[in-house]
């Protein structure tokens, strides 16, 4: 992938790189370069980010020229009012806090460089902040009242940088692009890069486990793909690659799905694309979509404070309660009676307004459909954990590491006919992406109790019987999608 730096004449002081083509902001504009689109990162270090300067036109043309500019025009608006406050995710709040504890004073200022400080010790700060800010040279203005929060952020240009931090600049630019010639080379046989975001910490709860990972990794390859795994500490270089693959547990307030836009926004083909993690996140959501479009679902009661009383002498126990975001079983709970029905829904309300109740049905096993393209790709039995009524059993003392029932695989010929047919329909109705769609079959019936964006692909699991061909299915359709978005950029 080509890199230009934008930068006006007069800022030169910043120095020459390796590889990258330093243009005049003017002559970016006024002479487009027709041979590098969609293949293109635009650095855009003009002296003027504000509405219709040059600065603007840069990244608005970027964009519309199927390059990717960093900053890109969402990233300016968001940093030229108070949007950026109130898009700070929780941990990285309490990251400030930590951070900025030991500080005297009222107020702090923070320049963070292409992701660095000055100051070692805001290393971490300065990373996380550009992960979620995306632009060359960041100032960000912290106060504290009874604790520091972030109060102010925007993005500056070089000639804003002070004289005595430019020495520093010019080597963080050259640290910063030299990652990316540094990172895994590329095969010349590749065509196009892909990250795989995924994190490590998840343990046993990851949607793919390392021997998955590295068949993916493989599979890319053999469709002339240079696969990458990141983790969220590297999601700053998240536009060096054409395509993002999400393989770590999703969350809509969570870095996965702002990636996923982020990533989305910038051209790259995404797998969860952030409607289907906006979608399949939320089960008030999910209830209310299958049962207008008529698929067969256990009786689903929405639950709120004003009905909640008068519901728990209407409803057949035992019953399912279900937090709108619940994942792994987590969040899910079953009531046996009135009394536990109403103090369950205490604890849930405390987080949501709304709550979802299913009716109970017992089974052995939940059928999990795999999705892709309107198409099933993989079908298996998830059996009960043992001593449990759900596939998983959490224990309170080792939350990351869950008992999990047995998995049997099955040829989707072999699978029933209507559970798959039922698990498609549901699938289609998200979107077009990789789905995992969980079945109950009960008394030769079919219903489906959710569709999960983000569906487990583990090693000697879902892949029993397709074994390398699940991954290659899944790198061609990233394939036929990306040359799509080629032909569209054009």
């Amino acid at each position: 992938m080509k890199t230009i730096l934008v930068a006006e004449s007069g800022d030169d002081w910043i120095g020459e790189f390796d590889d990258i083509t330093i243009v005049d902001p003017r002559d970016y504009l006024a002479f487009p370069d027709t041979k590098t689109r969609g293949r293109t990162r635009v650095y855009n270090l003009s002296r003027s980010y504000a509405y219709q300067s040059m600065g603007y036109y840069v990244s608005l043309l970027a964009e519309a020229r199927g390059e990717r500019p960093i900053p890109d025009v969402t990233t300016i608006q968001d940093l030229s009012g108070s949007a950026a406050v109130r898009l700070l995710p929780q941990h990285l709040e309490e990251l400030i806090r930590s951070s900025l504890k030991g500080l005297t004073g009222e107020e702090f200022v923070l320049s963070v460089y292409f992701g660095e400080n000055l100051a070692k010790k805001y290393d971490r700060l300065s990373r996380e902040l550009y992960n979620v800010f995306q632009a060359p040279l960041l100032r960000f203005t912290f106060s504290r009242r009874s604790q520091w929060r972030l109060r102010h952020a925007t993005a500056i240009s070089l000639s804003a940088v002070p004289e005595n931090h430019r020495p520093f600049v010019s080597e963080a630019a050259k640290r910063h692009f030299a990652r990316g010639r540094s990172s895994r080379p590329k095969r010349k046989s590749m065509r196009y890069d892909m990250a795989i975001l995924h994190n490590p910490a998840e343990g046993d709860l990851a949607p793919s486990d390392e021997s998955a990972l590295k068949k993916i990794v493989r599979a890319a390859a053999a469709e002339g793909i240079n696969a990458e795994l990141i983790t969220r500490n590297e999601s700053g270089r998240l536009l060096e690659f054409d395509a993002l693959f999400i393989r770590e547990t999703t969350a809509v307030s969570h870095h996965t799905y702002r990636l996923a836009r982020r990533g989305q926004a910038a051209g790259m083909v995404v797998i969860d694309d952030p409607l289907s993690i906006l979608r399949c996140s939320n089960k008030v959501y999910l209830a209310e979509l299958l049962t207008r479009a008529k698929v067969p679902t256990p009786e689903t009661t929405i639950v709120h404070r004003r009905n909640a009383d008068e519901l728990a002498t209407q409803i057949t126990y035992p019953c399912v309660l279900k937090r709108p975001d619940s994942a792994f079983s987590q969040g899910v709970v079953k009531a046996n009676d009135s009394d536990e029905f109403l103090a369950r829904l205490a604890e849930f309300f405390e987080d949501s307004e709304l709550v979802i109740a299913q009716r109970y049905m017992r089974t052995d096993f939940d059928w999990r459909i795999g999705v892709m393209d309107g198409r099933a790709l993989f079908a298996c039995k998830y059996h009960m954990a043992r001593g449990h009524w759900q596939i998983a059993k959490h224990d309170a003392n080792s939350p990351a590491k869950p008992q999990f029932g047995k998995c049997d695989t099955f040829p989707v010929e072999t699978a029933p006919r209507k559970a798959v047919a039922t698990a498609v329909k549901a699938a289609n109705l998200i979107g077009n992406g990789l789905y995992g769609v969980d079945v109950k079959e009960v008394d030769g019936q079919f219903y489906v109790i959710e569709v999960n964006d983000n569906p487990n692909l583990d090693s000697g699991v879902e892949d029993a019987v397709l074994r390398e061909e699940l991954y290659r299915r899944i790198m061609e359709s990233f394939v036929r999608r990306i040359e799509a978005s080629r032909q569209t950029s054009v």
